[in-house]
């Protein structure tokens, strides 16, 4: 038994819910002090500090951020009362598995949830969710707002956190033109969130602190976006719940963490990609909505694929570049450019003999990528790294999957085509009838 008045805790997270928690339930909270965050997922985030300027009064020196597989040790060399797990895009088995680590040290395991996370805001909210990384957040976010422009909204994206830099430069971001990316030193991960919308003349906040950036967003929204990455739970406490589900990973709306939670709470459950997705994985979806959330409204919908003349690729050699995220920790094994590619006849390039550094580095942990190459660029070495892979495959073209312009970023030995998705309406009711129904507009 401890004797200290204050319970001692480590946060495990990935840079987003982990700091989030952290500022809404324990930074004011006398009766915890956070020893520690761990990070895992993403590459190069560990062995920095949580700033005492984020942090709190309470914190002088900071927190500092060590990497996850050192939990053990941290638990009792800090005396660890409480693990907080806070992140996302997880399997309930290693969930389970990194609770075991915590039990069999004597410490107790919490999973927060919305009701201690979630914030109030005074403009209403629509949340937009999934089940797995990749499922279709962005193109449903883009469509949402989209709709709510052009009934006279004023439309601000609040979007999940991606602070990977340096984090006292990173507490509030406002995203409003393409030179703000630069300005703070965006990933590319960012980029393809923000870019898209930034391109059709949408403001979207990121950062650190969300009471901060939802009190800046409110001042010049009538209704905002809560665009929650990586299929972790909503943020700001949402008048509608949209939960987009993807037939390419059937089943797994009750094997993830949080996606689970997500397919249970939601108003709304879109299955998307139907228009290219087996009939029998729908279908799946479909069973589980009922048996699990039968108070929802289901919705089919579709992504539809476009590429600047693809029959240029026709019997061509291509490297297919895809989305990072949905490709790596979200298990996709294919993604858009893959798609174009196989439609043209094209032959795709293996990026994975001609890899270095980091890029390698990913190929080794993730196994289950063959002839598509994800977009990594979590720093400048890795860009760099990323650069080199793509020089140094052979092939006629690069088939960008990503959503993002890479030629503003790299500078590549073979022309460019990029490919882009929008999300394709493909029964009633309409995106803009469920709006209405939960009198949105």
């Amino acid at each position: 038994m401890r004797k200290s008045s204050k319970r001692r805790v480590i946060i495990i997270g990935a840079a987003g819910r982990d700091f989030h928690n952290f500022n809404v339930f324990f930074r004011n909270n006398s009766h915890y002090e956070v020893v520690a965050f761990t990070a895992a997922q993403i590459s190069g985030i560990e062995n920095r500090v949580y700033p005492s300027k984020l942090a709190g009064k309470g914190y002088p020196k900071g927190i500092p951020i060590f990497p996850q597989a050192r939990l053990a040790e941290l638990i009792k060399k800090f005396c660890v009362s409480d693990v907080i797990f806070a992140y996302s895009d997880v399997t309930h088995e290693e969930v389970m598995h990194l609770a075991s680590i915590a039990l069999s040290c004597k410490a107790s395991f919490t999973i927060l949830g919305p009701g201690d996370t979630a914030i109030k805001s005074n403009k209403l909210v629509i949340a937009v969710t999934a089940t797995r990384t990749g499922a279709g957040k962005s193109q449903t976010t883009r469509r949402i707002a989209e709709i709510l422009r052009d009934a006279g909204k004023r439309v601000v994206i609040i979007r999940h956190p991606m602070p990977y830099g340096i984090l006292k430069d990173e507490i509030c971001e406002r995203f409003a033109k393409i030179s703000d990316l630069e300005k703070f030193k965006c990933t590319i991960e960012e980029r393809e969130e923000y870019e898209p919308l930034i391109t059709e003349r949408f403001v979207v906040y990121a950062g650190v602190d969300y009471g901060k950036i939802l009190h800046e967003a409110e001042k010049e929204a009538d209704i905002i976006i809560n665009d929650g990455g990586n299929n972790d739970f909503y943020f700001l406490e949402p008048n509608l719940n949209i939960c987009v589900t993807d037939p390419f990973r059937a089943g797994h709306e009750l094997l993830y963490h949080p996606g689970e939670t997500n397919f249970r709470m939601a108003n709304v459950i879109l299955i998307n990609k139907v228009n290219t997705a087996p009939r029998e994985s729908v279908k799946i979806i479909l069973q589980n909505a009922k048996a699990v959330n039968p108070k929802a409204l289901v919705v089919k919908v579709g992504s539809e694929i476009f590429a600047e003349n693809p029959g240029r690729i026709k019997g061509k050699r291509v490297i297919a570049i895809e989305d990072g995220p949905s490709v790596t920790h979200g298990g996709l094994p294919f993604g858009v450019a893959s798609i174009i590619a196989k439609k043209q006849k094209a032959i795709l390039a293996n990026p994975e003999k001609h890899s270095v550094g980091s890029i390698k580095e990913t190929f080794k942990k993730f196994p289950h990528l063959h002839n598509i190459l994800p977009a990594m660029g979590y720093g400048k070495k890795q860009l760099e790294e990323l650069e080199k892979t793509i020089n140094n495959t052979p092939a006629d073209f690069v088939l960008s999957g990503t959503p993002i312009d890479l030629s503003r970023i790299l500078k590549v030995n073979k022309p460019i085509i990029h490919v882009s998705y929008s999300l394709k309406e493909m029964q009633k009711p309409s995106l803009e009838q469920i709006l209405k129904k939960f009198n949105i507009i």
